[in-house]
């Protein structure tokens, strides 16, 4: 049995899997999905920073497209503590591909300028 709280909308439901994968305790549709995706293969979206070669600011904010798979974080971690972008940079630009082999790219958050 895995016990957690929802946070795919702000009621933070307290869930309860069970470990015939019943779930308890969700008020919605997306809270069932969550809690079962949750118990069986947990992901997170990244967000960091990297190195930018810029006269206004040295780090940019990046962060994974999507999901990428919970146990996979501190590999993409290391992956992103090599990365240098120089500006200029748009949000959304790719600043690694594919991160730890995942399919997922990790993008700019933000425009910087040269």
């Amino acid at each position: 049995m895995k016990e957690l709280i929802c946070i795919v909308c702000p009621s933070g439901c307290h869930i309860t899997v069970g470990d015939d994968g019943t779930v308890t305790g969700n008020t919605c549709k997306r809270g069932e999905a969550y809690a079962r995706k949750e118990a069986t293969h947990p992901t997170r979206v990244l967000t960091t920073t990297v190195r930018l070669e810029s006269a206004v600011l040295r780090r940019l904010p990046v962060k994974t497209r999507e999901d990428i798979p919970k146990e996979k974080l501190f590999d993409a971690m290391r992956a992103l503590d090599g990365v240098t972008v120089r500006a200029p940079v748009r949000r959304g630009d790719v600043v690694l591909r594919d991160v730890c082999a995942t399919g997922v790219d990790v993008i700019a958050c933000r425009d910087v300028n040269a």
